[in-house]
């Protein structure tokens, strides 16, 4: 899950992305409107983490300009205004979720993955393939029945690759997936993390490699 957490305070927008982070989110940072306008332009989100008090562009005109896209991310809206008409009105921009500060950063995170699966292109809350079944909200992992002992990478890398079977997935697209824009493109992190995982997945191998295409999970036919 790719998440854009959009916060003027520089140590709260801290806080969130490493806070999310470690929930296995991969997540890119902007402190003003005109900023996370740059990077929607550039990058495919699941969920908008908005405070509505942006300077450059507010985060009211922000929220309307994602909600008029084709393929929009969901839109969770932040704002220190907490009362009944203050919600009203920022659902009405088109926010699909409103959370008043202060909160508690474990309901962040529920709502955050509600709104994912909420998403119009986002699948059944469990995953299945190969006699993986995985679930993104609990954050379990079975492969025939045996629970899988994943890291947080090893896991979004699974889930990223259960979303998009039986199609194939570049190593540049699972870094936008699930790793932030802080990647290095010429790294060799996806290679290393497939190794990883395909060890803890065990026999017979699921994880297919085709040079100069990506990595896709096989079908139940192998």
């Amino acid at each position: 899950m790719r998440v854009l957490v959009v916060e003027d305070a520089l140590a709260l927008a801290e806080v969130l992305a490493e806070g999310l982070r470690d929930q296995g989110m991969a997540v890119d940072v902007a402190h003003d409107g005109l900023a996370a306008a740059a990077k929607l332009d550039l990058n495919d989100y699941d969920v908008v983490v908005l405070d509505r008090d942006l300077p450059g562009l507010h985060g009211d005109a922000l929220c309307q300009m994602i909600t008029e896209r084709d393929e929009r991310a969901m839109v969770l809206m932040l704002t220190a205004a907490g009362s009944p008409g203050d919600r009203v009105s920022g659902l009405t921009l088109g926010a699909d979720d409103y959370l008043a500060k202060p909160f508690h950063f474990p309901e962040l995170v529920l709502r955050i993955r509600a709104l994912a699966r909420r998403r119009p292109a986002a699948r059944a809350r469990t995953l299945r393939a190969a006699g993986i079944e995985l679930d993104p909200a609990r954050r379990t992992a079975t492969r025939d029945g045996r629970p899988l002992d994943l890291s947080v990478k090893e896991f979004a890398l699974l889930e990223a690759l259960l979303r998009a079977a039986p199609a194939f997935l570049s190593a540049e697209q699972l870094l936008e997936r699930v790793w932030d824009e802080n990647a290095d493109p010429f790294t060799n992190t996806v290679t290393v993390t497939i190794g990883r995982l395909r060890r803890k997945l065990g026999d017979p191998p699921i994880v297919i490699t085709r040079p100069g295409v990506g990595y896709r999970i096989a079908d139940q036919a192998g």
